[in-house]
């Protein structure tokens, strides 16, 4: 089936069929590699994107029910007010070890932000949980969110 996409602002058309994962279609159909394959079951983290402003596990987003949405992925967040101030901080605070996850985990805290501008630390917790870090980098991610709520 052909779908035309809203992906970072820009249409994009996909051949792909209608039950094909949206993280599949990013990361194959259009070569956006940063969207990141943990589990494959929506548990990790690893394929957040944001649908329409909300995070999502893209590896369960069957391209089929986008319809018209927006779609945007880490490589995108950075254009955002928002995902400047997290990606700044981020390595301000040297939040990364290995980065597997990182995408993920800045997708959640950007969203995070945009619903919750002052962010208390349970709320931190609440929104970051089921974002898996191997590394454990836990408490940097925690300083960066708040680094970056402290620019809104």
């Amino acid at each position: 089936m052909h779908y035309t996409l809203n992906v970072n602002g820009q249409d994009r058309s996909v051949d792909v069929d209608d039950d094909t994962p949206l993280l599949w279609v990013l990361r194959d159909a259009m070569n956006l590699k940063g969207t990141r394959y943990g589990c494959g079951a929506g548990l990790c983290g690893a394929c957040t994107v944001h649908i329409d402003g909300q995070p999502v596990q893209s590896c369960r987003m069957p391209v089929s029910s986008l319809g018209t949405s927006k779609i945007v992925t880490i490589e995108g967040i950075g254009d955002t007010p928002i995902g400047k101030r997290i990606t700044d901080a981020w390595l301000k605070i040297d939040v990364m070890q290995c980065g597997y996850c990182q995408g993920g985990q800045i997708m959640a805290a950007a969203a995070l932000l945009a619903q919750n501008p002052k962010p208390s630390d349970d709320d931190i917790v609440t929104a970051m949980d089921g974002h898996l870090c191997r590394c454990g980098t836990y408490l940097r991610i925690k300083q960066a969110i708040k680094l970056a709520a402290e620019g809104s």
